[in-house]
């Protein structure tokens, strides 16, 4: 990671190596959160069938919340003196949840493929926390526990939705 600019020092008691490794873990969660906001919508866009109405209304909650929660990321990276992403580029650089750009998803596949990417998306919030306590940033592990409950619900009505899909 490259040196702060001054004007970005923010003041905090964290500092070094091990809080640059949060940061970067925070800003590959932040990374798949967007990949996953935006495949939620396109999902919700293109969804058809006879549960159209469910599942397009709980993809739009959905997305709702992941889109919420990127703001918490990039700010609790700032305010621990790191910087955060800054274009759709860095995003596709950091990203290991996958777009999904098929003209055409079943909607059964769509909720398997969203339940699968949430899973991810905890595994990796996981690792961020993991390295936030090793930084002994507990704020950052504390809200990871938030973020990480929130996919989990997620993958958990993704699931119970698509049971007789």
């Amino acid at each position: 990671m490259a040196t702060t600019p001054t004007e970005l020092k923010t003041p905090t008691d964290l500092s070094g190596n091990r809080t640059k490794s949060a940061a970067d873990a925070l800003n590959g969660v932040l990374a798949d959160a967007f990949a996953l906001y935006l495949k939620t919508k396109n999902f919700h866009w293109h969804v058809s069938g006879p549960h159209f109405r469910d599942y397009h209304l709980m993809l739009d909650e959905q997305a709702t919340e992941i889109i919420t929660v990127t703001d918490d990321i990039a700010e609790r990276v700032r305010k621990t003196g790191n910087t955060t992403l800054r274009s759709i580029g860095d995003v596709a650089r950091r990203q290991t949840i996958a777009d999904n750009d098929r003209d055409y998803v079943p909607p059964a596949e769509m909720l398997a493929e969203l339940r699968e990417d949430n899973l991810k998306l905890v595994h990796r919030i996981r690792e961020a926390r993991e390295a936030a306590e090793a930084a002994g940033d507990t704020a950052t592990s504390s809200m990871a526990d938030d973020w990480i409950d929130q996919a989990e619900k997620r993958a958990w009505f993704l699931f119970e939705a698509s049971r007789n899909a």
